[in-house]
């Protein structure tokens, strides 16, 4: 065996180790019920950690910088739990969830509108077409 791949099988060994560590807890699930000890930054992640638990389990997080989208699952998924503890901030993310959804279907209609009226010039055959629309929408 070349000392290139006995690096590499040593490194192998090292990192099936290192996944089955005693201690590790590699599932949020079984985190239920824990109660953190210590936070410890990660040198080589900004904003990662590793999270020690009373038990002496532990477990390395990523950095907590959720994008937008999985933040409104998140407090979606978890508002039967969360919402008794946040009231004032369901109801004002609510609020602002409606006025960006108005918002939303305001820009599109503006920009379909835009889109015709750019386009009528253009092509002679649309406005012919948009009076036949609104013909079957009428029935």
């Amino acid at each position: 065996m070349s000392s290139n791949e006995a690096k590499w099988k040593a490194n192998q060994t090292k990192v099936a180790f290192l996944k089955k560590f005693p201690g590790l807890v590699q599932s949020w699930e079984k985190l239920a019920g824990h109660t953190v000890q210590s936070v410890t930054p990660l040198q080589s992640k900004p904003g990662g950690a590793v999270l020690v638990f009373t038990d002496g389990s532990f477990a390395v997080v990523p950095p907590l910088a959720p994008e937008p989208r999985d933040l409104k699952e998140g407090i979606t998924a978890a508002r039967s739990t969360l919402e008794s503890a946040h009231l004032d901030a369901y109801a004002e993310y609510d609020r602002l969830a409606h006025l960006d959804k108005e918002a939303t279907r305001a820009a599109r209609m503006e920009n379909i509108l835009g889109a015709i009226q750019t386009n009528l010039g253009q092509i002679p055959e649309l406005k012919d077409r948009i009076r036949s629309l609104v013909k079957e929408w009428q029935v």
